[in-house]
């Protein structure tokens, strides 16, 4: 018995059947939909691949099948042709689509990000003094100070953005003792391990009120518009793009 299996990869010049030798264990086992790791390329690495068909001989010299990982249905199979030709996608990519989340062996692991933000390295007093005694005398290092001061946390990216300054002066800034690069890490999930509870009568900051007034007015004159939040990472932006529609 051989099976026709789709390899799970995005080149387009993957986008057919190869055919793979299904051993006596799994012939019981496997059928259309069935998820299964095969030996792949000139290295042999095992890769995840679909089965799509079967079929009594192959014209190839081919290979065994390694493992069988789970199934999905026929119905489902046939769905994901069907997208792929409507679509003109890979089969693969809408074979994705039809599996639960966390089951595909290929996807990693979310790891927590590192990035680098930045603080201030110095007192207000000693920044405040070498501005008055004019050590500290280019307008754009007055801001990017004025900012990180208002915005501890911020990245070098959001420092430029917002102060119309760039990397360089930055960098001055870090290299004479004023600021201060931290790694900080964001949580992929920050609410893992804590107790949400419902909250009521929430009460929105001065920013947060603004936006949802805008977006209020909006909805009460039945005018359908996006709205885009600015604001640098760590501030409650809770998403940065939302619609009245």
């Amino acid at each position: 018995m051989v099976a026709e299996v789709i390899i799970n990869r995005t080149a387009k010049k993957l986008n057919r059947t190869f055919d793979y030798n299904i051993p006596k264990e799994f012939q019981d086992l496997t059928v259309i939909g069935s998820k299964v790791l095969v030996p792949f390329g000139k290295g042999g690495k095992l890769e995840e691949a679909f089965i799509v068909g079967f079929k009594e001989s192959s014209e190839y010299e081919i290979k065994d099948i390694e493992k069988i990982e789970d199934n999905l249905n026929e119905n489902q199979i046939k769905l994901a042709k069907w997208m792929s030709k409507h679509y003109f996608c890979n089969i693969s990519d809408c074979i994705k689509l039809m599996l639960a989340p966390g089951t595909r062996t290929k996807e990693k692991k979310v790891k927590d990000k590192i990035i680098n933000v930045i603080y201030l390295n110095k007192s207000l007093d000693e920044i405040e003094f070498d501005i008055d005694t004019g050590k500290i005398k280019s307008d754009k290092q007055k801001r990017i100070i004025e900012f990180v001061k208002n915005n501890e946390g911020a990245t070098i990216t959001e420092i430029e953005l917002f102060t119309d300054s760039s990397r360089a002066i930055v960098n001055t800034l870090i290299k004479n003792g004023y600021l201060e690069i931290v790694e900080k890490k964001i949580e992929r999930n920050p609410l893992e391990g804590k107790n949400i509870k419902e909250t009521k009568n929430l009460k929105l900051n001065e920013e947060q009120q603004y936006a949802f007034n805008k977006v209020s007015e909006q909805i009460e004159r039945n005018i359908f518009k996006e709205f885009l939040l600015y604001g640098v990472t760590g501030s409650r932006k809770n998403g940065n793009l939302f619609t009245t529609n």
